[in-house]
C-alpha cells in the first residue's frame, strides 16, 4: 500500500488522479490533499477519503475551511510540509503555474517518487529539478500523455541509442482555420481533450507543444535540435522515439489521462485497465503532418528560449501565463498573446545560470511586462 498526496486535487488532473486511486484502493491510499482556491471540492475530497492532511495554499480562502476530521493547514511552508512528509511514497503535482516548485524539490531531496503534471515547473525550474534529483536519487514520472509515451517507449533503453523524440499535437481547434478574433468560447473548444483552461488555451496556440519540447529536453537529456513536432488530428498516437538503428516505438491509447496517471503511480508495474479499449479499426486512419512555426509562432518562440536557456524558458512561461489570464478575462485579443510573449523575451534581463530566487524574479518582471502591453 504506497500513500499518495495530490497537490492541485480539485483541478482536472487532481480529480483525475483521485478517480484512479479509487480504481487502486487495494494498492494506493490518499495520504494528503492540496488545493489552492476551491475549497468546496476539497472540504467534498476530505469528507470522502480522510486524509491524514489537508492544505490549502491560498491563505484567505483557508481561513473558510474547517475539518473536524482532520488537521488542516495554510499557505506554502504547509505544501512543503506534505511534500517531504516522511509517510508520503508518491507527491502527484497538478497545480498549475509554479508555485509547487519547492515542493517539488523537497519531495525529490527526500528520495520521493514524483507524478509531475504541471509542465511550468521543468519550463522555468528544470536545472534545479534535475540538480535535486541527484541529491536525493528520488523519481521523476511524467503525467503529461506524450511524456509519458516516450517514458514508456525508453524503458531500459540506452538514451544514446535515441535519434530523435516525436511529440505529437492535435493541432487544436484552429489547425485548418484562422483564429483571427478568436473568443475565449471559440479557443476553449478542444477537439479532443478535457483539459484545465490555461492548457486548452495554451493548446489552441502549440504553446502547450513548446513548453513539452521543453520539459523532454529536462526530463530526457535530448538536445533541442533533436526533439520534434508533428501535429496528429486524432490524438492515438501520444509520442514516438526514433533509434539510430531507423526503428521507431510509439505509444497509442484513446485520449484519456487516466492511463498515465495510473502508469505513474503504479510504474515499474502495469495495473489494470481502467480506459476504454483502443480498437484501430474503429479509428479508421492516423493522420500527420508537420508543425507549421509560422501559424503557430508560439512553437517557434517555445524552441527559441530552449536554445538560449538560463531565464528564457521562465520569461516564456510566466510571460504565457499572464497573458491567458489576460485573455480569458477579455482584456486581451488572442492573437496578440505571441506578441506579448516575444516582447517580453526580448527585453528581459537574461541571466546564463540563475538561481532560483533569480529565476522567480524573472517570471515576476515578464508578468508584469505583459500587463503593462495590455493596458
Amino acid at each position: 500500500m504506497k500513500n499518495v498526496a495530490i497537490l492541485g486535487s480539485t483541478g482536472t488532473i487532481g480529480r483525475l488522479s483521485v478517480e484512479v486511486i479509487k480504481e487502486l484502493s487495494s494498492r494506493l491510499r490518499v495520504f494528503g490533499l492540496a488545493a489552492n482556491r476551491n475549497i468546496q471540492l476539497l472540504a467534498s475530497q476530505i469528507a470522502e477519503f480522510t486524509p491524514q492532511q489537508a492544505v490549502v495554499l491560498d491563505e484567505e480562502q483557508c481561513a473558510l475551511l474547517s475539518s473536524s476530521r482532520i488537521p488542516v493547514s495554510c499557505g506554502s511552508a504547509a505544501l512543503l510540509n506534505l511534500a517531504r512528509h516522511p509517510e508520503v511514497d508518491i507527491l502527484v503535482v497538478a497545480m498549475t503555474g509554479t508555485a509547487a516548485v519547492d515542493a517539488v524539490l523537497a519531495a525529490l531531496r527526500a528520495g520521493k517518487r514524483v507524478a509531475l503534471a504541471t509542465k511550468e515547473i521543468l519550463v522555468s525550474f528544470g536545472r534545479f529539478v534535475n540538480q535535486a534529483l541527484k541529491e536525493g536519487k528520488g523519481e521523476l514520472l511524467p503525467v503529461d500523455s506524450e511524456h509519458n509515451a516516450i517514458h514508456q517507449c525508453l524503458e531500459g533503453r540506452d538514451p544514446s541509442t535515441v535519434k530523435r523524440l516525436i511529440l505529437t499535437a492535435s493541432g487544436g481547434p484552429f489547425r485548418n482555420r484562422s483564429y483571427e478574433g478568436a473568443k475565449p468560447e471559440d479557443v476553449l473548444a478542444h477537439p479532443t481533450w478535457n483539459m484545465g483552461e490555461r492548457i486548452t488555451v495554451d493548446s489552441a496556440m502549440l504553446m502547450n507543444k513548446g513548453f513539452e519540447v521543453i520539459e523532454a529536453h529536462f526530463l530526457f537529456k535530448i538536445e533541442p535540435r533533436r526533439i520534434k513536432v508533428l501535429v496528429h488530428p486524432q490524438s492515438i498516437v501520444h509520442s514516438l522515439v526514433e533509434f539510430m538503428d531507423g526503428s521507431v516505438l510509439a505509444q497509442l491509447s484513446l485520449p484519456d489521462m487516466r492511463l498515465p496517471i495510473e502508469y505513474a503511480l503504479l510504474y515499474p508495474e502495469r495495473g489494470p485497465r481502467i480506459v476504454s479499449q483502443l480498437d484501430l479499426a474503429k479509428v479508421g486512419s492516423l493522420e500527420f503532418e508537420r508543425a507549421d512555426l509560422k501559424r503557430f509562432p508560439c512553437l517557434a518562440l517555445a524552441y527559441e528560449a530552449l536554445k538560449r536557456g538560463g531565464t528564457a524558458t521562465a520569461v516564456l512561461q510566466a510571460a504565457d501565463e499572464e497573458a491567458v489570464n489576460q485573455f480569458l478575462a477579455g482584456r486581451l485579443q488572442f492573437e496578440r498573446i505571441p506578441e506579448l510573449i516575444k516582447g517580453a523575451l526580448e527585453v528581459h534581463r537574461y541571466i546564463r545560470m540563475p538561481s532560483v530566487e533569480e529565476t522567480r524574479q524573472a517570471e515576476r518582471l515578464a508578468k508584469e511586462f505583459v500587463k503593462q502591453g495590455v493596458l
